[in-house]
């Protein structure tokens, strides 16, 4: 019985007892590890092709050591430029050792990773954190969406609901060459970007000159 398995990257046909090096896996020496894409099975003659990997198919293997292959040298050189570069590489291999194909088992572990597929769309509110754009608005640049950032308004939808004489307030508070800036029609262009009227907002901002109605 042997098997076509992905292992790092790299695809081996392996069977039992058989001693393979493949790239450098995380796990310590000795121990146990197991590849579930397994992409063909030949059970003494009955060979079964993955679509792309058999389901509930699994191979094991235990790690036998850690090392390097031989030294590569790689050179380049340009011709009268006076360029030569000489560089040395040893990649770093595992060698593992097959100690069983099952052509069923992983089942299990599959349906574990389907249960917990709803765990992990629990975290949209990492995406609030990290702001939005404002330099979509028309007038603001860069030093001036770091001051409202600064300030907390870090989303379209505080832009939008911050008041124009707030925003005013801010930008003297950072400077003269900031207090000159026209803010008005910020919140008007933030409340579109929020809702995601983004052809409305590039029309509107076609239609005025740096953001001024």
């Amino acid at each position: 019985m042997y098997a076509i398995v992905e292992i790092a990257g790299q695809q081996f046909k392996v069977a039992k007892d058989q001693k393979v090096y493949v790239h450098r896996l995380q796990e310590e020496e000795g121990a146990k590890v197991s590849f579930d894409k397994v992409l063909l099975l030949d059970n003494n003659g009955a060979v079964t092709v993955g679509a792309p990997a058999i389901e509930g198919a699994e191979v094991t293997a235990k790690i036998l050591g850690h090392l390097k292959g031989d030294k590569v040298i790689v050179f380049k050189k340009k011709r009268r430029k006076g360029y030569r570069v000489k560089n040395g590489h040893r990649q770093s291999f595992t060698e593992i050792q097959i100690e069983g194909i099952a052509a069923s088992g992983a089942q299990k572990k599959t349906s574990a990773k389907k249960e917990a597929k709803p765990v992990v769309k629990k975290a949209p509110v990492k995406k609030s954190s990290k702001g939005d754009d404002l330099k979509k608005v028309e007038g603001i640049g860069p030093k001036i969406a770091e001051i409202f950032v600064a300030a907390g308004i870090d989303t379209f939808a505080k832009l939008a609901a911050t008041e124009v004489d707030k925003l005013k307030e801010i930008l003297t508070a950072a400077g003269p060459r900031y207090a000159s800036k026209t803010p008005d029609s910020w919140p008007k262009q933030a409340k579109m970007a929020a809702e995601g009227k983004w052809d409305e907002l590039k029309e509107w901002q076609d239609n005025t000159k740096g953001g001024i109605e």
